[in-house]
């Protein structure tokens, strides 16, 4: 792809068209490009309205009318970073083979040529079973809208691709942890600091206790995570806190261990009878355990990227969950990170390499051209 190529500015203004999750306009814009990119090639665009004030999302059908399950191809188009974002801290520039701007990494750019290829295989009528590319507007904030479509489409699919990035020069993803989210609230009982303090029950105090034990349930050889990254409480500095909030990140390896540490938080108890404890939440994504089917699948596209010039390989289990969480916990062979590479998701060093959408986006065309 060269630095001139129509496709490239395309992608462009794709990154451009800043679309985090809860910006549904935003969201929607990228979805309006979608449908466009569509509308020369024999596709039938379905388009869902988005709920609980989230964007909408794209049901993209094409290749043989047959009652066989399907190919389910997956890509999200919501991002993290706020509106604004390339404007300042992260501007949309190309550095040799790096093209920085926001959410190209995290998945626009696994996103767009995904789609091309989708586009290519339909025009040439050459799909080998009828696909299904389901373009989503909520991936980052745990897929609450669209994890039922997910798992309906999935159950009638013969495999999954999902065209998160690559990881770490390349590798494709065939495992990732399953996560976990929970909201914990501690109530105790507010009084003046100075005059009343031994009245008062610390809401912060018993929740830094509560944090203590959870992050001591965090298990490396387990590959057991568990992290409160935030936490809120409190009204002034003079007045004992009546209440402390905070959330908590857990990732598994494994199901039994998602059962297991939810059990745990979910069961934690007051150190004082005086402190009220509420914990809801529970398993997000489960766990994505590669399966023989799934080494199978992946064998398959390995040879294929042979044959196109470049070697793949799997990489570790993946800490981060995506959408092939849902598709794999069913028994859907899945493969994940099918997506541009780079580096840097998440940040406001995020980037994608150019020179790999070529030679990915003709992996992707020969997977939906050969998956049988």
């Amino acid at each position: 792809m060269s630095r001139s190529s129509p496709s490239l500015d395309t992608l462009f203004t794709w990154i451009r068209t800043e679309s985090p999750t809860h910006d549904r306009a935003g969201v929607n814009l990228m979805m309006d490009l979608v449908v466009s990119q569509m509308q020369d090639a024999p596709v039938a665009v379905e388009r869902i309205s988005g709920t609980e004030g989230l964007g909408d999302v794209l049901v993209l059908r094409a290749g043989p009318q047959t009652s066989e399950p399907g190919i389910l191809v997956m890509s999200h188009l919501d991002t993290v970073h706020p509106v604004g974002t390339i404007e300042s801290d992260l501007p949309l520039r190309l550095e040799g083979d790096r093209l920085y701007g926001p959410g190209i990494y995290d998945m626009k750019g696994g996103a767009y040529f995904a789609l091309e290829a989708f586009k290519d295989v339909a025009r040439r009528g050459a799909a080998a079973r009828p696909i299904v590319f389901l373009v989503t507007p909520d991936e980052e904030i745990g897929s609450p809208i669209t994890r039922p479509m997910i798992e309906d489409f999935g159950r009638r699919s013969a495999y999954a691709l999902v065209t998160e990035p690559a990881r770490d020069g390349g590798q494709i993803v065939t495992a990732r942890k399953g996560v976990g989210r929970f909201d914990v609230h501690v109530e105790g009982r507010p009084a003046h600091a100075g005059s009343r303090h031994k009245d008062g029950r610390n809401a912060v105090y018993e929740a830094a206790r509560q944090i203590l034990a959870i992050e001591a349930m965090t298990d490396y050889a387990r590959g057991i995570t568990t992290t409160v990254g935030m936490i809120s409480g409190g009204t002034a500095v003079n007045t004992i806190p009546q209440h402390c909030r905070f959330p908590v990140d857990l990732r598994v390896e494994t199901v039994a261990d998602g059962e297991a540490v939810t059990a745990a938080i979910l069961g934690l108890k007051p150190h004082n009878p005086d402190f009220k404890l509420t914990i809801t939440g529970g398993m997000n994504r489960p766990p994505y355990e590669r399966t023989a089917a799934t080494s199978k699948l992946f064998d398959q596209a390995k040879s294929l990227a042979s044959e196109i010039g470049f070697d793949l390989v799997s990489a570790p289990r993946v800490g981060g969950g995506s959408d092939g969480n849902f598709t794999a916990a069913l028994g859907i062979p899945t493969l994940d990170g099918l997506g541009i590479d780079g580096d840097g998701a998440h940040t406001l060093q995020e980037y994608g390499l150019v020179s790999s959408i070529a030679p990915r986006q003709k992996l992707m065309t020969r997977l939906l051209e050969t998956l049988r």
